[in-house]
């Protein structure tokens, strides 16, 4: 029964993480084009439209604190594994982009997106990795 219980309790906390994650991710989109395509580059619009980004940025790190609280002490492991690689290679990685666009050994300029891309990847492989490592 108990083993039932605690199964339902990371179901509700992963929903409640992928429903701040989905918020965040569309206030981020809303962020980025709206100046573009919705409202014509008025500032005021642009930063509450950011405002709101971070609110729900804010959510989404607290929803992924539930989450993990209620995770079994493997699982727990296997996550914070993966977050801690994924940081090392965000860190490292990022600022090695950093200092092959200041060095010009890069043509173009970084970007930030390539450094969440490869954040994300590595967090990704470093969460199957641990999954099939302890399975």
């Amino acid at each position: 029964m108990k083993s039932k219980n605690k199964n339902e309790q990371i179901k509700k906390a992963t929903k409640n993480l992928a429903l701040w994650t989905l918020l965040w991710l569309f206030s981020l989109a809303m962020a980025t084009f709206g100046p573009k395509f919705f409202w014509e580059q008025n500032t005021n619009w642009s930063i509450l439209a950011i405002a709101i980004n971070t609110a729900f940025g804010a959510g989404m790190i607290w929803a992924n604190i539930k989450h993990i609280s209620v995770l079994d002490e493997l699982q727990k492991k296997i996550q914070l594994d993966a977050m801690g690689i994924a940081l090392g290679v965000g860190i490292v990685g990022g600022l090695s982009y950093s200092v092959m666009d200041i060095a010009n050994v890069i043509s173009s300029d970084a970007e930030i997106g390539f450094l969440v891309m490869l954040i994300s990847v590595s967090y990704m492989i470093a969460l199957l990795v641990g999954k099939k490592r302890y399975a």
